[in-house]
Protein backbone atom coordinates (compact mmCIF):
# COMPACT_ATOMS: atom_id res chain seq x y z
CA UNK A 1 0.00 0.00 0.00
CA UNK A 2 2.85 2.30 0.64
CA UNK A 3 4.23 2.19 -2.70
CA UNK A 4 1.14 2.54 -4.95
CA UNK A 5 2.06 6.37 -5.34
CA UNK A 6 5.04 5.76 -6.52
CA UNK A 7 4.08 2.26 -8.85
CA UNK A 8 0.79 4.25 -10.56
CA UNK A 9 0.36 7.50 -12.35
CA UNK A 10 -2.05 10.25 -10.88
CA UNK A 11 -4.11 9.64 -13.96
CA UNK A 12 -4.17 5.90 -13.82
CA UNK A 13 -7.17 4.15 -14.94
CA UNK A 14 -7.74 0.74 -14.96
CA UNK A 15 -10.31 -0.82 -17.40
CA UNK A 16 -12.58 -3.65 -15.33
CA UNK A 17 -15.71 -5.90 -16.17
CA UNK A 18 -17.76 -4.12 -13.82
CA UNK A 19 -16.29 -0.42 -13.59
CA UNK A 20 -13.11 1.73 -14.26
CA UNK A 21 -10.52 2.57 -11.47
CA UNK A 22 -9.39 6.10 -11.18
CA UNK A 23 -5.92 6.92 -9.77
CA UNK A 24 -3.86 5.56 -6.64
CA UNK A 25 -6.31 6.36 -4.38
CA UNK A 26 -8.59 4.25 -6.77
CA UNK A 27 -6.11 1.67 -6.69
CA UNK A 28 -6.23 1.55 -2.72
CA UNK A 29 -9.80 1.23 -2.10
CA UNK A 30 -10.03 -1.51 -4.85
CA UNK A 31 -6.96 -3.15 -2.48
CA UNK A 32 -8.86 -2.68 0.48
CA UNK A 33 -12.34 -4.03 -0.62
CA UNK A 34 -10.34 -7.22 -2.28
CA UNK A 35 -9.08 -7.68 1.27
CA UNK A 36 -11.54 -7.34 3.36
CA UNK A 37 -13.77 -9.77 1.33
CA UNK A 38 -10.96 -12.12 1.26
CA UNK A 39 -8.28 -11.81 3.87
CA UNK A 40 -6.33 -14.43 3.08
CA UNK A 41 -6.32 -13.43 -1.17
CA UNK A 42 -3.00 -14.71 -2.21
CA UNK A 43 -2.25 -14.20 -6.27
CA UNK A 44 0.23 -16.14 -7.94
CA UNK A 45 2.13 -14.34 -11.31
CA UNK A 46 2.35 -17.29 -13.51
CA UNK A 47 3.97 -15.80 -16.75
CA UNK A 48 4.89 -12.28 -17.56
CA UNK A 49 4.92 -10.95 -21.27
CA UNK A 50 6.48 -7.07 -22.37
CA UNK A 51 6.66 -5.72 -25.50
CA UNK A 52 7.15 -1.75 -25.60
CA UNK A 53 5.54 -0.12 -23.35
CA UNK A 54 3.02 -2.95 -22.29
CA UNK A 55 2.97 -5.50 -20.01
CA UNK A 56 0.92 -8.66 -19.51
CA UNK A 57 0.12 -10.52 -16.90
CA UNK A 58 -1.18 -14.29 -16.51
CA UNK A 59 -2.16 -14.62 -12.87
CA UNK A 60 -4.74 -16.38 -10.58
CA UNK A 61 -5.96 -15.37 -6.95
CA UNK A 62 -7.06 -17.81 -4.52
CA UNK A 63 -8.63 -17.19 -0.75
CA UNK A 64 -11.45 -17.68 1.33
CA UNK A 65 -15.00 -15.13 0.89
CA UNK A 66 -14.89 -14.00 4.61
CA UNK A 67 -16.31 -10.43 3.87
CA UNK A 68 -19.09 -8.99 1.62
CA UNK A 69 -18.54 -9.08 -2.14
CA UNK A 70 -20.29 -6.93 -4.99
CA UNK A 71 -23.38 -7.06 -2.48
CA UNK A 72 -23.19 -10.89 -1.28
CA UNK A 73 -22.64 -11.66 2.53
CA UNK A 74 -19.59 -13.89 3.59
CA UNK A 75 -20.16 -17.23 2.21
CA UNK A 76 -16.89 -18.62 3.59
CA UNK A 77 -16.15 -20.43 0.54
CA UNK A 78 -12.67 -20.56 -1.22
CA UNK A 79 -12.56 -19.66 -4.84
CA UNK A 80 -9.57 -19.80 -7.56
CA UNK A 81 -10.08 -17.19 -10.20
CA UNK A 82 -7.30 -17.07 -13.18
CA UNK A 83 -7.24 -13.73 -15.28
CA UNK A 84 -4.72 -11.82 -17.15
CA UNK A 85 -4.09 -7.55 -17.06
CA UNK A 86 -2.46 -5.81 -19.63
CA UNK A 87 -0.48 -2.64 -18.04
CA UNK A 88 0.65 0.18 -20.06
CA UNK A 89 3.22 2.00 -19.07
CA UNK A 90 4.11 5.89 -18.91
CA UNK A 91 6.89 7.88 -17.55
CA UNK A 92 7.86 4.57 -15.45
CA UNK A 93 5.27 4.05 -13.97
CA UNK A 94 1.39 2.07 -14.67
CA UNK A 95 -0.77 4.43 -16.63
CA UNK A 96 -3.29 2.03 -17.78
CA UNK A 97 -4.51 -1.59 -17.25
CA UNK A 98 -6.96 -3.79 -19.05
CA UNK A 99 -8.02 -6.54 -16.49
CA UNK A 100 -10.11 -10.12 -17.34
CA UNK A 101 -10.87 -12.61 -15.01
CA UNK A 102 -13.47 -15.25 -14.64
CA UNK A 103 -16.08 -13.49 -13.10
CA UNK A 104 -18.69 -16.20 -13.87
CA UNK A 105 -16.09 -18.98 -12.24
CA UNK A 106 -16.10 -16.04 -9.07
CA UNK A 107 -19.49 -16.16 -9.04
CA UNK A 108 -20.53 -19.82 -9.19
CA UNK A 109 -17.73 -20.55 -6.93
CA UNK A 110 -19.39 -18.56 -4.08
CA UNK A 111 -22.69 -19.44 -4.85
CA UNK A 112 -24.09 -16.82 -6.39
CA UNK A 113 -24.76 -18.56 -9.71
CA UNK A 114 -25.82 -22.19 -10.90
CA UNK A 115 -22.96 -24.61 -12.06
CA UNK A 116 -22.61 -25.29 -15.45
CA UNK A 117 -23.95 -28.80 -13.77
CA UNK A 118 -26.28 -27.38 -11.85
CA UNK A 119 -27.66 -25.24 -14.62
CA UNK A 120 -27.83 -29.12 -16.93
CA UNK A 121 -29.54 -30.92 -14.39
CA UNK A 122 -32.18 -27.97 -13.89
CA UNK A 123 -32.72 -28.36 -17.67
CA UNK A 124 -33.08 -31.79 -17.61
CA UNK A 125 -34.94 -32.00 -13.80
CA UNK A 126 -32.73 -34.29 -12.34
Amino acid sequence: MDLIDEIFAPDFIAHEADQDIQGPEGVRQFILMLHAAFPDLHVIVEDVVAEGDKVVQRWSGHGSHQGGLMGLPPSGKRISVAGITISRFEGGKVAEEWEHYDMLGMMQQLGALPSSTEQQEAAVGT
